[in-house]
């Protein structure tokens, strides 16, 4: 028999276990330091599903070049949105999943937890996972907080779960949420949000919808992404009846060099006012929560572009963080991915899972006594 998987030597076999649902961020820094942002983008950059370049070529630039110039600058940037509770990502998940764990209580589910994990960075995707093992979690399903699939994201955190699962001599049962781009109550949930923010703001003539991005060879080698955001886009845009010139897409957040999938957000803003566009809204469909990609880039870097371009009004629309809507809506998606199992159950009650418990316990007695 294989050695060296992870198990307990007092687990109770015949138990009923208990079911989890972990949801999955990207990931931030735990301080807006140069040192804790080189930490989390070394753990970041050198994962070969965000760079897909031959490893040793992208050692040399990684720790050659980028993790000598670009920590310090990311350090400041994140420095201007930081909070007194810390990284607005990290907050905004931690109320996003303490609300779905609130909900699906309230659902009459049995013994079911919500946590909260990060790709990179705290807390760590591998750590939740070995701690929920070890408290008896037998069902797991895993939520990717990325409504698009791309393999730089979600495709991220099968690999991670993969490899947590390769450890363990007795892996739970597993399901995993691939994508949810064209979710009706996703695009209703972004659609409130920004008829909420018409009604306290006057509407713009344009809606930009910014989502980030990724090289275009990924595309062209079959990522899904690119396709995934125009699907939003297009139903988020019947559902809001706008036309065709009162909303665009845009993809920011590049680096580098090459290409990546364009139209870019920054050039985008930039050319609004020449076409008469004189009031933006941007919302970020792709950002669960508020992070630095929102609340810097595009709430701040951004906004200066098109002022400066000569636009006279820019407005960023907050993600859909904690909202009711956002939380019904991921509780609703768990509760669909999670049919079958006992504890998601509304009919789940402690009798029955004893009399699950005690099963195979008369079993085993019966056949000690037939022996």
């Amino acid at each position: 028999m294989p050695k060296g998987y992870h198990g307990l030597s007092n687990v109770d076999h015949a138990a009923q276990g208990r079911a989890a649902v972990v949801v999955v961020n990207l990931g931030t820094p735990d301080a807006p330091s140069t040192a804790a942002v080189r930490r989390y983008l070394d753990q970041f950059l050198s994962d070969p599903r965000v760079i897909e370049q031959p490893r040793w070529l992208w050692w040399l630039i990684l720790h050659g070049i980028i993790l000598r110039l670009r920590p310090a600058r990311s350090a400041r940037a994140y420095a201007r949105i930081w909070t007194s509770e810390g990284s607005p990502l990290l907050v905004h998940s931690r109320a996003l999943a303490a609300a779905m764990n609130a909900r699906l209580r309230g659902q009459r589910a049995g013994p079911v937890t919500v946590e909260l994990a990060m790709c990179y960075g705290n807390p760590g995707l591998p750590e939740v996972l070995l701690r929920l093992h070890d408290s008896g979690v037998r069902r797991l399903l895993i939520l990717p907080l990325y409504p698009q699939y791309s393999a730089t994201s979600t495709g991220a955190v099968i690999d991670a779960v993969a490899d947590v699962m390769k450890t363990l001599r007795w892996p739970p049962e597993l399901r995993i949420v691939n994508s949810y781009h064209d979710d009706a109550a996703y695009i209703e949930a972004l659609a409130q949000s920004v008829e909420a923010h018409w009604r306290s703001h006057p509407r713009a003539q344009h809606l930009l919808l910014s989502f980030h991005g990724i090289p275009q060879r990924y595309f062209a080698a079959g990522d899904p992404y690119f396709c995934h955001c125009q699907g939003t886009a297009r139903r988020l845009a019947e559902r809001l009846q706008l036309k065709p010139d009162e909303i665009g897409v845009s993809f920011q957040s590049r680096v580098g060099r090459e290409a990546w999938l364009q139209p870019y957000t920054d050039a985008t803003l930039a050319a609004l006012p020449g076409r008469g566009v004189a009031s933006v809204q941007v919302l970020c469909p792709g950002f669960v929560v508020d992070c630095l990609e929102t609340l810097e880039e595009i709430a701040l870097e951004n906004r200066d572009v098109f002022l400066h371009a000569g636009g006279d009004r820019y407005e960023y629309i907050p993600a859909l963080n904690a909202q009711d809507t956002h939380v019904n809506m991921l509780t609703d998606l768990v509760l669909r991915h999670t049919q079958g199992w006992p504890e998601f159950s509304e009919h789940w009650s402690d009798a029955s899972a004893e009399t699950a418990r005690a099963a195979p316990l008369a079993h085993y007695e019966r056949i000690k006594h037939d022996a």
